[in-house]
């Protein structure tokens, strides 16, 4: 028999629901929610949490309630009150549940219109303590692991709003910006400015590949041990940084020491616009402006687009990909197509020697008549590059490198279309 939410009308005053954690409707962490919208009153919003009066409660141990009322007592909000920073709750209990000697001077009791209850009233603030200002908070820094990317982290924080629409105050928190602390040795040593890494036990290809991600998704880089390279190195260091991200701030640090004006309350963070800047995005979107900084020029770095409408083979073009490449092509990233499926659009992309190829969905051309021509009026650059033979099937590939063979990749790419 299907599940309904007349499971949680009420039939005994004691009545318990145990309900095991899965992800289903009535998992535990929909449960409180579920049962609230049962509770026809009106709601107090109070930062992230919600509260109704006849909601029921569980006072939880803490040293504020300590030796007055017992873990896990059950009450009822009988009423509310709330100014800005405080919400007063009037809870319900079991008289013979708490011990009147060891009464906090901060709850009331207020006699109950039922003989074995006792009201319960005082208030809750914002803040951790009441009376203690200095757990009032500015900023809150998320360290994340040196092994995460940020871009699903930043992705969950920005959608806290829309996760709990009607009950986030967006005014309590905001991401203000994605900091990357990076090792000027270490990006010395990766970018074959130097000797290997030691550790043989770690793997390089995915090491190149997460500190090339995390470049390329962050608003500030913190380039540490600055002072540990040298004049010339620490340019070159930069003018690789600049090829991959090339609109984060750079700040250079020796042992992480950084003003924190330069990172705290920046305002640079926009899920979009952040995840627009990478240099592989503004050499596809800018495809004929090849020009380069001079700080990227003067140390071989260079960005190129291969740009060809031919279907690839895809035999050929897998072969190439499973090769063992030389450092020249710090990062690859586009789309191709293949003659054994023309409709097919295929992500590539390198990190060092990480390499991927997805298939990540059809072109415009080989979708339904109507969501074409949806699309190509939504998108003008679409239409732009339509063309009569290939419609908008193409070979799109960004490369940035050091030393790059330029001539040399162009003529080994084109040797794999199948013309």
């Amino acid at each position: 028999e299907d599940l309904s939410k007349e499971i949680f009308s009420r039939t005994d005053d004691e009545e318990i629901i145990l309900c095991l954690n899965y992800d289903g409707m009535y998992g535990i962490n929909n449960i409180n929610r579920v049962m609230q919208n049962s509770n026809s009153n009106p709601e107090y919003v109070f930062g992230v949490d919600v509260f109704k009066v006849g909601d029921p409660v569980l006072f939880n141990d803490c040293p504020r309630f300590s030796g007055f009322v017992h873990n896990n007592l059950k009450g009822i909000i009988r009423n509310i009150d709330k100014d800005e920073e405080d919400m007063i709750f009037s809870i319900e209990i079991d008289s013979d549940s708490i011990d009147v000697f060891l009464k906090p001077t901060d709850i009331q009791l207020i006699a109950s219109d039922k003989d074995d209850k006792v009201i319960l009233r005082f208030k809750v603030n914002k803040y951790k303590d009441h009376d203690d200002d200095e757990n009032k908070f500015d900023h809150i820094i998320i360290e994340a692991s040196g092994i995460c990317e940020p871009l699903p982290i930043a992705q969950t924080i920005t959608a806290i709003p829309e996760m709990l629409v009607g009950t986030f105050n967006e005014d309590i928190c905001r991401l203000d910006a994605i900091v990357t602390v990076v090792d000027a040795l270490r990006l010395k040593d990766e970018f074959n400015c130097g000797d290997s890494l030691n550790n043989e036990s770690i793997d390089d290809e995915d090491i190149e590949k997460l500190i090339i991600e995390q470049l390329e998704f962050c608003n500030i880089i913190v380039l540490n041990k600055a002072f540990e390279v040298s004049k010339e190195e620490l340019e070159e260091i930069k003018a690789v940084i600049r090829s991959i991200q090339p609109k984060a701030k750079i700040i250079e640090a020796n042992y992480a020491k950084v003003d924190l004006d330069l990172i705290l309350d920046t305002g640079l963070f926009d899920l979009e616009q952040t995840s627009m800047t990478t240099g592989w995005i503004e050499a596809l979107e800018h495809p004929h402006e090849e020009e380069e900084s001079e700080e990227v020029l003067e140390y071989g770095i260079e960005t190129f687009v291969y740009y060809r409408r031919s279907p690839m083979n895809r035999k050929l073009f897998c072969k190439w990909l499973d090769e063992k490449w030389d450092k020249a092509i710090i990062r690859m990233k586009g789309i191709v197509y293949f003659t054994d499926d023309m409709d097919s659009a295929y992500m590539v992309e390198s990190a060092g020697n990480s390499k991927n190829l997805v298939n990540t969905g059809p072109f415009v051309c080989a979708m339904p008549e109507e969501e074409q021509a949806y699309i190509l009026e939504c998108n003008p650059d679409v239409r732009e590059e339509w063309d009569p033979e290939y419609k908008d099937r193409m070979n799109k590939i960004v490369i940035i490198g050091k030393d790059l063979d330029k001539e040399g990749l162009i003529s080994k790419l084109d040797s794999f279309l199948d013309l």
